[in-house]
């Protein structure tokens, strides 16, 4: 009888397990890259770092967590002559595993304050510019609403289209003063239905858009916003 040949050679099959193995090396690598694409993704720019970088606007200097600022590009620092942040409302926080739904998710951006921080170019601030300006813009009587607040209509011809102006007593103070389009359905609201700008530190504007469900909250809003950029300013050490 003749001695019948194995079907499968030792070489064929070693070179078949190399293969195996480096298949399985490639499988892998192409995982977790996915992996990694799919979290930027997630993201979609956003970063979890808190760590702080200088900000320098005009005569202003700034100390930032990287994951309040939208732009990557502000990430890096330096000399801006503007920068956006983006926060959780009410604990202004900054993007983090935990709530990256909110950032993530257009129809819960009603959490989101979103703020820009520039060099003034006014002198005065939104509820400085409602007796010069915005009042002789108004039609009608105001109306009273919920919470102090009073809605003033603005002319057809004032160029704000549908928007309104919102005023509320201040102790002290200068009336506060925002601008809303004002949705006409509740699920019609955004993270931008109403915005308003103040001055902070040496010549800094903060210019901040929020959603209509928060207008209940206009006092304590916009304490907490102005504390939250004027604590992050940098003081001048010299004497």
């Amino acid at each position: 009888m003749q001695n019948e040949s194995p079907l499968f050679s030792s070489s064929l099959i070693r070179r078949a397990a190399v293969a195996a193995g480096s298949l399985l090396v490639v499988l892998a690598a192409l995982n977790a890259g996915i992996k990694w694409y799919g979290e930027r993704i997630l993201q979609s720019g956003h970063t979890t770092a808190k760590d702080e970088v200088n900000i320098v606007i005009g005569n202003d200097r700034l100390k930032l967590a990287k994951n309040t600022l939208r732009m990557p590009s502000d990430r890096q620092g330096g000399e801006r002559e503007r920068v956006d942040l983006y926060l959780t409302w009410p604990d202004l926080q900054g993007y983090e595993d935990a709530n990256r739904a909110i950032f993530d998710d257009p129809a819960r951006a009603t959490g989101l304050i979103f703020i820009q921080l520039s060099q003034s170019t006014m002198s005065e601030d939104m509820s400085g510019r409602f007796g010069p300006i915005y009042s002789r813009l108004t039609e009608g009587e105001p109306v009273h609403l919920k919470h102090d607040l009073l809605l003033h209509r603005l002319r057809a011809d004032s160029g704000y289209g549908r928007e309104v102006i919102l005023t509320g007593p201040r102790a002290g103070d200068s009336d506060y003063a925002v601008r809303c389009l004002l949705p006409q359905k509740p699920e019609e609201t955004t993270g931008s239905d109403c915005q308003r700008d103040i001055h902070v530190g040496q010549d800094l504007n903060l210019f901040y858009r929020f959603s209509a469900n928060l207008l209940p909250q206009w006092r304590k809003l916009d304490a907490d916003v102005k504390a939250y950029v004027t604590q992050r300013l940098v003081k001048d050490e010299n004497p």
